[in-house]
């Protein structure tokens, strides 16, 4: 799809998800985490918290990984994941009790979901735990929402028109944690190194209103207009939109797209 088209919200939120934010989104963040990782030949490969599979798919695409398996705990984005490529193994489950042996995968990864997890700390030890001697794990966190001006500016605008506790799913997806801190639950886990980046990639959208949009018909936060008439949903979403492109600096909006920095933590953490 070109960036000039709109966004067609005509599916279900998994299938948006895949059609729109793994394209802008995750892709991005995908082939970093890939290239900091570097999977070798014939290693065993776990993603954890998988969504639609963007990662487990590009590992096996690199032509490099033996088994390759996606978790997540969504039956839907693993229907996703399983239609895009069913040769994965793609495995229901939870991240803080993980359905493998101990000492079963060379690398576990896991983008942009650790911020999710009711418990981190367990979740990491679980990797430790399914990882073989000398194993490696590569995760990727949102770092504080301000790094990130689009989802600042939306948060903002979100408040403004749909009161104070409207923008605390999206503030969800960010730590305001430090590097340090993320390193320090990694080593309290189990891990021997570890290593954390502040890395800011330029993500694109068609623009401001299709960002907005997809954030509120295909994402968690679809349930703040649910009970809303489409023509006042509609209203609402392009009132959100004008004020958070006002937050903005006008050199993210040039041409009518939105171009803006996204920032996440990428720690890569190994056994000995």
């Amino acid at each position: 799809m070109s960036v000039h088209e709109h966004w067609q919200m005509d599916a279900s939120a998994p299938e948006l998800y895949e059609r729109y934010l793994v394209p802008a989104i995750t892709s991005v963040w995908a082939s970093d985490l890939l290239d900091r990782i570097a999977p070798r030949q014939g290693e065993s490969v776990l993603d954890v918290a998988c969504g639609t599979g963007i990662v487990a798919r590009s590992t096996q695409q690199l032509g490099l990984a033996g088994r390759v398996v996606g978790l997540d705990l969504n039956t839907a984005m693993l229907a996703i994941a399983r239609s895009k490529s069913p040769k994965i193994e793609w495995v229901e489950g939870s991240a803080l009790d993980l359905p493998f042996e101990a000492d079963c995968f060379d690398v576990v990864l896991c983008q942009l979901g650790l911020q999710f997890f009711p418990d981190r700390l367990l979740a990491l030890k679980e990797m430790v735990r399914v990882l073989k001697p000398a194993g490696r794990a590569g995760f990727s966190v949102y770092s504080a929402i301000e790094k990130t001006p689009a989802a600042h500016a939306f948060v903002q605008a979100l408040d403004k028109c749909l009161g104070k506790e409207a923008s605390r799913t999206k503030r969800s997806e960010h730590l305001s944690c430090d590097a340090q801190e993320i390193a320090d639950w990694t080593k309290q886990a189990g891990f021997d190194f570890v290593d954390v980046a502040a890395v800011t990639q330029q993500i694109k959208f068609p623009s401001m209103l299709d960002y907005v949009r997809f954030q509120l018909t295909a994402t968690p936060m679809a349930g703040l207009l649910k009970d809303k008439e489409a023509l006042e949903r509609e209203r609402l979403i392009i009132s959100i939109s004008e004020d958070a492109a006002s937050r903005l600096d006008h050199s993210m909006l040039a041409g009518g797209k939105l171009t803006f920095p996204q920032q996440s933590f990428v720690a890569i953490a190994s056994l000995r």
